[in-house]
């Protein structure tokens, strides 16, 4: 952005709104042409200052992208260093029992494995107790190592990872398998045509779940790809059982050992025992719950559900139906402590139903679960930087009474029409003077400018990003790769 269009928004007010007393946040009167105070004052007086000194324009002092920044933020990132460190260890241990004793054993043995361990980085327990782990670092480490920990909620690659891995070792015990069954000769046990179907007809499924994983299709047919990747994902597990006890027959029946003491002995039966634990747990806390709806515009609707209490960071799982799709969404507490909210915000057929036709109940399963925003609390200060409903995942930093310092920049489309001068006191309780541009009177405009002004005079350790997949990826990178810690979630994290 250039240097005259950065000083457009810092000189001339645009349409935005902000709290017209930062002192009383909880009462503050919101208009829908007020100016910004505070940044835009601190600003517009730097930049004259800049001025007067003969230094260069903003557009000047921008920091240069680091060396090799588009591989190593955007190629290369965080999740996909995972993945690979992931795959490649798997691709090499594989390649080595490929090289040496073929044993059907171990390739099964690492097939479900990996299987588990792409199950439990899944496991809303599991993940909670990463999360807490964590954010358990002090503030006191050094800024380094936590900006390193924060980048925790990618572990969707080692998720991944451990599919894609999985795949490629029962490929392998698949292979060995059918050529000890087609070539008895070989000096391998015979076996019969049984579990070669059931290898194959899994074999199918797994690669079916990895297509419709594929980034493309799983944005454009999310619900085919939830559907999906569910239910062949069960089917799976559930073959990949019965197949092993038949495979482990027919293995003690020629070794004349019992069935029993073969599978107790074997590590892929126990893998797969705690795999079923960790798909079940999630469904035995299935539960339709209460949910009070208040409307907020044709755009908005806040759900508040009062069968649990939630903490800083936690999202829920809801559906109409409990087969069906299921969405996630950032919670954070009402202000009376008994109850919790979550914003809805049209982005397609089910958000869209969900506010005109407001639900009185709905599905919940398993616990709440600790989401991105979680990491932040390692930081001392931090900037947190939204667009339109993203600041309800935002508001989950209210029940968090150790939380950062922090300032707010908010863009969205008339949000005091949208989404209420309540939501907009409680983000003025985060931020008593927070940046809310109002879009349908000053159009889309770049942040970053705007962030990295804040960051500058907040003295941020890191930035908050919270938004759609495309604004979170650029922003991000744009950040990042002029030396500017920023963080979030992509569409697998």
């Amino acid at each position: 952005m250039s240097s005259t269009v950065v000083e457009s928004i810092i000189t001339v007010p645009p349409a935005v709104i902000c709290a017209s007393d930062p002192a009383s946040p909880s009462t503050s009167a919101w208009t829908e042409d007020s100016t910004i105070k505070g940044f835009s004052e601190k600003a517009e007086e730097s930049h004259h200052r800049d001025s007067e000194d003969g230094s260069l324009d903003l557009e000047a002092q921008i920091p240069r992208k680091r060396r090799l920044a588009a591989i190593r933020f955007t190629f290369l990132n965080i999740y996909r260093r995972l993945f690979s460190l992931v795959f490649l260890t798997n691709l090499a241990v594989f390649v080595a029992i490929m090289a040496t004793d073929r044993r059907l054993l171990a390739l099964v043995n690492a097939a479900a494995g990996n299987l588990l361990a792409c199950g439990l980085a899944r496991q809303p327990l599991v993940v909670n107790s990463i999360f807490v782990i964590v954010a358990s670092i002090p503030r006191s480490a050094p800024l380094r190592l936590r900006r390193i920990a924060a980048k925790v909620y990618h572990y969707g690659g080692v998720h991944s990872g451990c599919g894609i891995a999985s795949f490629v070792w029962y490929a392998g015990f698949v292979g060995l398998l059918s050529w000890e069954h087609w070539t008895p000769a070989s000096g391998g046990p015979t076996t019969s045509a049984t579990p070669v179907i059931l290898a194959y007809l899994i074999l199918a499924l797994l690669f079916t779940i990895i297509v419709v994983a594929y980034p493309r299709f799983r944005m454009k047919k999310h619900d085919y790809f939830e559907l999906m990747h569910r239910f062949f994902g069960w089917l799976v597990v559930a073959l990949f059982v019965i197949l092993l006890v038949v495979f482990a027959d027919e293995v003690s029946r020629a070794s004349n050992e019992p069935l029993g003491r073969f599978l107790i002995k074997l590590p892929a039966f126990w893998f797969l025992m705690v795999t079923v634990v960790a798909i079940v747990h999630p469904w035995v806390l299935l539960r339709k719950v209460k949910v009070q709806p208040e409307f907020l515009s044709s755009h908005a609707v806040r759900l508040h559900l009062s069968h649990t209490t939630t903490t800083f960071g936690k999202g829920i799982q809801l559906a109409r139906h409990p087969l069906l799709d299921w969405h996630g969404f950032a919670t954070f507490s009402d202000l009376n402590g008994k109850s919790f909210s979550c914003l809805v915000s049209k982005a397609g057929d089910w958000t869209a139903a969900c506010i005109q036709d407001q639900p009185t109940h709905l599905w919940k399963r398993g616990v709440l679960t600790y989401g991105f925003a979680y990491v932040m609390r390692v930081f001392k200060r931090v900037v947190v930087v939204t667009t339109g409903s993203g600041i309800g995942p935002c508001l989950s930093f209210l029940g968090d009474d150790n939380r950062p310092a922090l300032r707010v920049v908010w863009q969205a489309r008339a949000p005091l029409k949208t989404y209420g001068e309540e939501v907009l006191n409680l983000v003025s309780r985060m931020d008593a003077n927070p940046v809310v541009i109002d879009t349908n009177q000053s159009g889309r405009i770049d942040m970053v400018p705007i962030i990295r002004r804040i960051v500058k005079d907040f003295d941020a350790e890191a930035v908050c990003v919270i938004s759609n997949p495309v604004f979170t990826k650029k922003v991000v990178y744009e950040l990042e790769s002029r030396g500017v810690p920023a963080f979030g979630p992509i569409f697998d994290s």
